[in-house]
């Protein structure tokens, strides 16, 4: 990522050049990251190609201010952290389903950043409801986020949170409210490995991606704002809901305009096979 690149970058999510790659730094930049870039699978449905190359993941997320998931927000903001002086490693995790059934490999990217002033860190822009800061890597106990409480625990034998000598020894479970989120491999991947995830929820049936339309985002107060397909959804921090349908094709187009930034030339739907 070049110079001009992290720059458009920085002013996308409203964020200033920092001078230092530091835990500071690192949490403003999330916050910022999950406030302003929305989580969202409209390519899909869109039948836009989705790449995991830097260069294509910058020109969408920052050039066309647009969003993604897990595959593209994470690796297109490890490359800014990278480019920012962080050391950063791409790790895999299989996100938890159904009565405790964990997802394909390469289910999931996240980012271990680790800052100049000491520590690892756990970054997540691309799970949609998850910690608002980084996670301190190596911390086994409860850390408190406006996103919920959250602990990452050594994982094996196949049970969430339950230490083994199988062949997930070694791996980590991240918890949030006490209910298992993924597992998370810690060794480090490149970009171009998670490619077989992005096919699979691209185009598996299985796959809730291909299944389901969804655009959300963090608001400013702690809150969240959801379209997913024609409901809006804006859920306050204490919890309550505001659920409304939109009717027209206008209306959708709006609320993806006034309220995430993205400008659509057609309101993207779930194929029928």
């Amino acid at each position: 990522m070049n110079s001009e690149e992290v720059e458009a970058y920085l002013a996308r999510i409203g964020a200033e050049y920092p001078a230092w790659p530091t835990v500071d730094v690192l949490r403003d930049l999330h916050l910022r990251h999950l406030r302003t870039v929305p989580f969202e699978n409209l390519s899909i449905h869109l039948g836009e190609e989705i790449a995991l190359e830097e260069k294509r993941l910058v020109d969408k997320v920052v050039g066309a201010r647009r969003g993604g998931f897990c595959y593209e927000l994470n690796g297109v903001f490890g490359a800014l952290l990278t480019a920012l002086g962080f050391d950063v490693a791409y790790l895999a995790a299989r996100v938890y389903g159904k009565e405790g059934r964990l997802g394909i490999p390469y289910d999931h990217l996240v980012l271990r950043v680790r800052t100049v002033d000491g520590g690892a860190w756990l970054a997540d822009v691309g799970f949609g409801a998850h910690s608002h800061l980084p996670l301190e890597f190596d911390a086994r106990g409860e850390q408190v986020d406006p996103g919920g409480v959250f602990r990452i625990v050594e994982a094996g034998g196949g049970v969430p949170g339950k230490r083994g000598d199988g062949p997930d020894f070694g791996d980590l479970d991240v918890f949030r409210d006490g209910q298992p989120q993924y597992r998370l491999e810690v060794r480090a991947r490149t970009l171009e490995e998670f490619a077989v995830g992005v096919w699979w929820h691209s185009t598996s049936p299985q796959s809730h991606f291909q299944r389901s339309l969804v655009c959300s985002r963090l608001t400013e107060d702690g809150g969240r704002i959801t379209l997913s397909g024609r409901t809006l959804t804006v859920t306050a921090v204490g919890g309550s809901r505001e659920v409304s349908e939109l009717g027209t094709d206008e209306e959708v187009l709006a609320v993806y305009r006034e309220r995430f930034g993205i400008e659509l030339d057609q309101v993207p739907v779930v194929r029928k096979d």
